[in-house]
């Protein structure tokens, strides 16, 4: 049995840890190494692992049964339970190494984040839509901003065919941005910006502001979070603090309403889940239940002879800047690619107050897992497992499927150019802003919009892999001989 240690409120449980990137299964495991270990030696070390920890461990065929000549992302596999519908996320690895970080928020990257979209009725292109640009990334160094259109790179026309190799391929690119005249949308040659990636850490926090509005009674917080990360390795609460900071400035200027943007949020740590969910909640406290974890039988039955039967209840923590007090309700923006962390912090609020999401539904990931390396480190394989699944205080999970969680109000971000986060004529934030009863401003000019029609409705980060992440941390992990 994997050797898990429980800390503190917390109970977070494994060292190394990451997910990378889906596309139409969720899963794109790396099928070249460097390694020449012995497959049947990695094979082994698979099982074992799988057949201890694995959620659904009970519906893996039997060892004798398979092939452990086979190269280790086959193997892997053949163990996973309904692939397309069930885990659409368990998967391999040969590099650990690199993927910690990337999960880190430490990647080499030029520091853009976008939507695909069509450019044209006939559907041959394709532009990326910048949602978000992060900070101090080359990429804002050169200019880029939200609500920026690339159009070709390298001078070469987006398709459905080959943005992944464009965006991919090269350290340095040169990004032609279009131009909207009208309802038109075109490159303009003239507008070129070239972006050399480089390794940096991704602040979470993009962007937050106070709105006042006085007339209405309301004082509304916005904050715009784009993953669940805690610190850097030089400042583990780097992070974390700086969302505390935040809700310290809402606390004190009375925010009243509170609008959290996780449009572009695929998860990450649920301590910072728990950490963000802490300075929302109302009347939550450390005695509060946060959720409930649900792992295969031999770990229930573990986790419960050494801590007794709330051993997998994890609460909320007490956080000095929580303005849940002021609050009666949360508005949350949605995308497909809301997922994991996010959606945790969603259902574990829905029992304390009302919770109103705005925009598409969820990408639908309750479950959570991690990447498991090899604790007598012969090789650098490592597997992103599915160890269970989470619940609510009141025992609610229903939204792991494809469908994930239905918006209160269904609101598609279609709108191109994408307005300035605060902007109060933003698409999702002014539906956000017509519930709580406050008018679209009069008397502004309207530049020209255009609704486009999305390629694929998951938002991207620059190396072009949608990320879907609940993780779990701990500083060791050793398997009970």
């Amino acid at each position: 049995m994997l050797n898990f240690k429980r800390f503190s409120q917390i109970g977070f449980i494994v060292a190394a840890i990451s997910m990378v990137g889906c596309k139409d299964k969720d899963v794109d495991p790396i099928t070249e190494t460097t390694d020449s270990t012995d497959y049947q030696a990695v094979n082994s070390w698979i099982y074992e692992v799988m057949n201890d920890a694995y959620f659904w461990y009970k519906n893996m065929p039997v060892e004798s049964s398979l092939n452990n000549k086979l190269n280790p992302n086959e193997y892997f596999e053949k163990l996973i339970y309904q692939r397309t519908t069930t885990d659409r996320f368990s998967m391999i690895t040969d590099d650990i190494d690199a993927l910690t970080n990337e999960f880190n928020g430490v990647s080499k990257i030029f520091g853009i984040n976008y939507s695909l979209s069509y450019t044209d009725d006939s559907k041959s292109n394709i532009a990326a839509f910048l949602s978000y640009v992060v900070k101090g990334s080359p990429a804002e160094a050169a200019g880029l901003k939200r609500g920026d259109i690339i159009m070709k790179v390298g001078g070469t026309q987006l398709t459905a065919s080959n943005y992944s190799t464009l965006f991919g391929s090269s350290e340095t690119a040169t990004f032609t941005l279009g131009t909207l005249s009208g309802t038109t949308l075109t490159a303009d040659n003239s507008k070129t910006i070239t972006v050399t990636k480089a390794e940096i850490s991704e602040d979470p926090v993009p962007f937050s502001t106070v709105i006042f509005k006085t007339a209405y009674g309301k004082t509304i917080g916005y904050l715009v979070y784009t993953q669940f990360v805690p610190g850097t390795t030089g400042n583990a609460e780097k992070y974390d603090n700086e969302l505390r900071q935040v809700f310290a400035d809402f606390k004190s200027k009375g925010v009243n309403e509170l609008v959290l943007d996780l449009r572009f949020n695929p998860g990450g740590y649920i301590s910072s889940a728990e950490t963000l969910a802490s300075l929302i909640g109302k009347n939550v406290s450390s005695s509060k239940v946060f959720y409930k974890e649900q792992w295969n039988d031999k770990y229930i039955a573990y986790w419960q002879s050494k801590y007794g039967t709330t051993a997998l209840n994890y609460n909320f923590q007490d956080e000095g800047n929580n303005i849940g007090s002021n609050l009666n309700r949360v508005f949350v923006l949605t995308s497909n690619g809301t997922a994991s962390a996010s959606e945790l912090v969603i259902n574990g609020l829905r029992p304390y107050m009302e919770v109103v999401t705005i925009g598409e539904h969820t990408y639908g990931k309750n479950l959570f897992g991690s990447l498991i390396s090899d604790d007598e480190n012969r090789w650098k394989w490592g597997m992103y497992v599915m160890l269970g699944q989470t619940a609510n205080v009141n025992n609610q999970s229903d939204y792991g499927t494809v469908n994930g969680m239905a918006p209160t109000y269904e609101v598609e971000d279609s709108v191109i150019p994408y307005k300035a986060f605060g902007d109060e004529n933003e698409t999702l934030l002014r539906k956000a802003l017509d519930v709580i009863g406050i008018p679209a401003p009069t008397g502004t000019r309207m530049a020209a919009t255009k609704s486009v029609k999305s390629f694929i409705s998951e938002p991207f980060k620059d190396n072009f892999i949608p990320e879907k992440r609940m993780i779990k941390d701990a500083p060791s992990l050793k398997l009970i001989k």
